[in-house]
């Protein structure tokens, strides 16, 4: 008995997965997984992680290691006065070698660099900063692609059946047709407008149907993979509670601002004193000892240390431009932001004036619809009686059909507009 079951359950969990919708939320997602431009993500760290690397190894002792042999026209000497006596004394005084040669290491490490270091570490930070925003822009307009070819897909899909509906409907009129013209109640002429217009239905839902598949095969690129003949189920859309919008260009807005005011920082940084030690070491000829190196030609080490300050006053000179040009900046990203909400105050609140006139229309569609399908019924009924032409029956059954057609449409565009309102404010 169980082995039995076994099969049934696996049937029905496999019809269940053929059976599954795919989401619009999930469409969105995938899409923003699959984006090209997200592999930036990893790329920018990398290339911050090694720029902040270097600005901590500014701090590390930097050394250098060099020879050298020089060769001099003029040298240190002893007075010839002088030079007699200690000749006189039995000391040979060669003063000091025209040719002289050294190997040193020099030794230094900044103590203190006036913020300079911060200040370059909170510009590389903030500028990534910048690029993920302008990154996370980029990616959420294709949440609004996305929406708007699933939203494509579901009116030609639905347009696909409304009319095979229609296309049904004539069929069976058509029959009904050539029925009475057996029994010589109707004409020709009238078998062939209704085949006419079975026909035309028929192009239509060949035209929707190649529109739905290139909606479908754009869709496909963007989620990175099949959908095959999955259905899209219809969005439930609730209306955002809040319209202040927090859209992702804000963020940018305000990284763009972190970054000139880190600019600023770095401006100001440069106008201080910069503290550091070193040391200097070398064997050669002459040593610090010029006496000894004038009595011998000896090579000796040779060693000195101490502390540097040094101040660069070159900043100064700019400083007053550079602090005007970080205030532009910031006033003009300030205004661009402005801007942008203003524009984005405007966009919703016009969205929002569309989504009460589709409700208000759609107050009446059921109707609408009811009404068209009674009127076509009785023109079917006075057809069969000889009461009317096709002409008429024709004429009904397109109504119907634009009615049916209308009542959808705004469905769907009623929800589609609310996701337009939800993504002008990022809800």
């Amino acid at each position: 008995m169980k082995l039995r079951t076994i099969p049934l359950l696996l049937c029905l969990l496999s019809s269940l997965l053929m059976n599954a919708e795919v989401t619009i939320e999930q469409c969105v997602e995938k899409a923003m997984a699959n984006y090209p431009a997200i592999k930036k993500y990893n790329l920018m760290a990398a290339a911050n992680e090694i720029e902040l690397s270097d600005i901590n190894k500014s701090w590390l002792p930097r050394i250098g290691v060099y020879g050298q042999v020089t060769a001099q026209n003029i040298v240190p000497s002893f007075p010839e006065a002088l030079s007699d006596v200690l000749q006189n004394m039995g000391q040979e005084m060669r003063g000091m070698g025209k040719i002289q040669y050294k190997v040193g290491v020099d030794v230094s490490q900044t103590i203190w660099d006036g913020g300079v270091s911060k200040a370059r570490r909170d510009m590389s930070q903030t500028q990534e900063a910048v690029h993920r925003a302008a990154l996370e822009v980029e990616q959420y307009q294709v949440r609004q692609r996305v929406e708007n070819l699933y939203f494509a897909i579901l009116l030609t899909e639905e347009q696909i059946a409304q009319s095979s509906v229609t296309h049904n409907l004539l069929c069976d009129n058509l029959e009904k047709l050539r029925l009475m013209l057996r029994n010589g109640t109707a004409m020709q002429s009238d078998i062939d407008m209704v085949e006419a217009q079975a026909l035309t239905v028929n192009q239509n839902i060949v035209q929707a149907r190649s529109a739905s598949d290139s909606y479908r095969r754009a869709l496909e690129l963007f989620i990175g993979e099949k959908l095959g003949n999955e259905t899209l189920a219809m969005p439930v859309a609730t209306m955002p509670v809040n319209n202040d919008p927090d859209r992702p260009e804000q963020k940018l807005f305000e990284r763009k601002l972190e970054y000139n005011d880190a600019g600023n920082r770095l401006a100001n940084s440069s106008l201080m004193p910069k503290i550091g030690w070193f040391a200097q070491g070398y064997y050669g000829y002459p040593g610090f000892n010029y006496f000894q190196s004038m009595m011998n030609r000896d090579l000796s080490f040779n060693i000195i240390a101490g502390v540097r300050v040094s101040w660069n006053i070159d900043s100064f000179y700019t400083r007053r431009n550079t602090s005007r040009k970080t205030a532009v900046n910031a006033a003009e990203i300030a205004a661009d932001r402005d801007i942008f909400l203003f524009n984005t105050n405007v966009q919703s609140a016009s969205q929002n004036e569309i989504i009460k006139g589709i409700r208000d229309m759609m107050q009446d569609d059921a109707r609408i619809v009811e009404l068209r399908s009674n009127v076509r019924k009785a023109a079917e009924s006075q057809l069969s009686n000889g009461v009317i032409d096709v002409t008429v029956l024709l004429s009904k059954i397109s109504d119907e059909n634009i009615a049916m057609l209308t009542s959808k449409y705004h469905e769907i565009m009623l929800i589609h507009e609310i996701y337009k309102l939800k993504y002008t404010l990022d809800r």
